[in-house]
């Protein structure tokens, strides 16, 4: 061997045990970092019930948004902090940024503009049920009249706002949405309002002489999700996650498990 290409030979690193232990060093430190990075914060109103939430002295277990949730933070890579609050607790913590993500919302319902959140695109409708005991095949809105009407404690029905600030119907409060229906139940008010999934959910169950019956819808709304647009959020990647599930079917089969 030519003595130049011997000293080229000579001067080549040596892959040592030690230049192995120091890539491997660097390769854990790199996968380390990632996982350091901290877990997305969701808004999680405590007056959810299931099928949407479950909450268990004050944490989110499962449902429908808990699924979609831990799934969002999953294909970006990142853990899920759900943070369990009253319904006006979450406004003022969304105007502080101090939320992520919140899911399951529609631009009425919200008090304020939210201007450093980016919205998702919808992935499902919310229908709004008047509900009573008993099937009433002529019930009219005009029934509502002077009557006291269950509904959830933050809970935004702008389709009667108007009615209920002029006190042609008051509103009685349950803490979640399944309290509402159980007062119904009960007997405490003659017609309460719920979404169609809570409704399904709360009767599946009971015999049909138990059920209680939809008298007529009062509004059906798109639903989103809400991004915070901060470089610390993986904003634009959660919003090409929230579709891709909607195109490939996997938010349809996390519906399809609590129906």
């Amino acid at each position: 061997m030519p003595e130049q290409l011997l000293h080229r030979h000579q001067r080549r690193p040596a892959l040592t045990p030690l230049r192995l232990l120091g890539a491997l060093l660097l390769a854990v430190g790199v996968a380390a970092f990632a996982q350091e990075q901290r877990p997305l914060r969701f808004a999680v109103t405590e007056s959810w019930a299931m099928p949407m939430m479950q909450i268990v002295d004050g944490q989110a277990t499962t449902g429908i948004l808990y699924d979609l949730q831990m799934r969002l933070a999953q294909k970006v890579g990142r853990t899920a902090e759900l943070l369990v609050m009253p319904r006006l607790r979450v406004q003022r913590t969304l105007v502080r940024g101090e939320i992520d993500v919140r899911c399951y919302v529609n631009p009425s319902w919200l008090q304020e503009s939210h201007h450093q959140y980016i919205w998702s695109l919808p992935f499902m409708v919310q229908h709004d049920l008047i509900v009573g005991r008993s099937a009433e095949p002529d019930f009219a809105l005009e029934k509502l009249s002077g009557q006291r009407l269950g509904t959830v404690l933050g809970f935004s029905y702008p389709s009667l706002q108007a009615l209920f600030d002029s006190a042609r119907i008051h509103r009685e409060d349950a803490r979640t949405q399944a309290l509402a229906l159980e007062k119904l139940e009960a007997g405490r008010y003659r017609y309460a309002l719920s979404n169609s999934l809570s409704l399904a959910w709360f009767n599946r169950h009971r015999s049909k002489a138990e059920q209680l019956h939809v008298l007529g819808e009062i509004s059906s709304d798109l639903v989103s999700c809400i991004v915070r647009d901060e470089p610390d959020v993986p904003t634009q990647a959660l919003l090409r996650a929230l579709v891709q599930m909607k195109q490939d079917g996997e938010f349809d089969a996390i519906l399809a498990r609590y129906r």
